[in-house]
């Protein structure tokens, strides 16, 4: 198996949460209760990226930053009305998730 890191994030609600990381082209994996009606923890994976949207206290803080690399920053921005930002290294934009995570997305300039 190869080593990777998977991002923890905190949220409050992981249906709404699943809804929406869907906008952003993540796909619900699997998700986990030790028993109905404890908190959940999900996965949700776009690609090679994945990521853990936790429920439960203490798995994550809050103001979390997680930079997205993608193929086309424009096509995020213009889903969610953001504006582009350029920087040296990339064109990018920041997001924040229902639950206050922030995402940085960004495409990589030649």
């Amino acid at each position: 198996m190869d080593e990777e890191v998977i991002p923890i994030l905190h949220v409050e609600d992981a249906a709404a949460a699943v809804v929406w990381y869907e906008r952003l082209g993540f796909a619900k994996q699997w998700e986990h209760r030790f028993e109905p009606g404890l908190p959940a923890f999900v996965e949700v994976a776009r690609g090679g990226v994945r990521l853990f949207l936790s429920e439960h206290e203490g798995d994550a803080r809050p103001d979390t930053l997680v930079y997205l690399r993608v193929r086309d920053v424009e096509a995020v921005a213009s889903e969610f009305g953001a504006q582009v930002n350029d920087a040296p290294w990339a064109r990018e934009i920041e997001l924040r998730d229902p639950d206050g995570n922030r995402l940085r997305i960004g495409t990589p300039t030649p």
